[in-house]
């Protein structure tokens, strides 16, 4: 399989990744990738952007060494509701979004109920095109209900590389990525 866009990624704006915008795109071109997500995190995660980053993305030239670049976010979801931390208003002026739970943001219990309620809601939100990493174990959820719900509303479950390295802070990544994965042959 030959990855040619890579559709989660963050720049030092996130406050803890090392690239600038341009040292990512220049990386994606030698790699011989034709597109680039460049989604830092939305504001209510510690050390991030500010909501005047997201609002501004539109004067950002899209295309790099080559490279298309989608300009985006990853959402914070806040609750088992799904409230996410940019309104739609900044979200359908960007490229991409991908919603993820993260600790500093969520503010349920985390619990099967709540976790699934939480991506079931956001996946309801016309501007949410990917959940992140769904595959953490900090994080339980109900794997058939997900990919059923994503597959009714168009959105896609991440597998996240991050999530897979080897000493990676989440739990039980593999395990639950090949769950995710059985049940979205199951239900494509």
């Amino acid at each position: 399989m030959r990855v040619e866009i890579d559709t989660h990624t963050h720049t030092l704006a996130s406050g803890h990744a090392y690239n600038t915008m341009n040292e990512m795109a220049k990386a994606a071109a030698d790699k011989g990738l034709k597109g680039l997500s460049i989604t830092e995190h939305a504001p209510e995660m510690p050390g991030t952007c500010h909501l005047y980053y997201f609002q501004n993305l539109k004067i950002v030239p899209r295309k790099r060494f080559g490279i298309e670049l989608l300009l985006g976010t990853e959402l914070n979801i806040m609750n088992a509701e799904g409230k996410v931390d940019l309104s739609e208003d900044v979200l359908k002026t960007l490229d991409i979004a991908i919603a993820s739970i993260h600790i500093p943001c969520f503010r349920d219990e985390r619990t099967v109920e709540n976790v699934t309620a939480a991506y079931e809601n956001v996946m309801e939100n016309p501007y949410v095109d990917i959940i992140g990493h769904p595959d953490d174990g900090r994080y339980p959820v109900d794997y058939e209900q997900l990919a059923k719900k994503a597959k009714e509303t168009g959105t896609v479950l991440e597998v996240n590389n991050g999530s897979l390295r080897p000493g990676g802070f989440r739990v039980d990544t593999r395990k639950n990525d090949l769950k995710m994965l059985e049940y979205c042959k199951k239900y494509e």
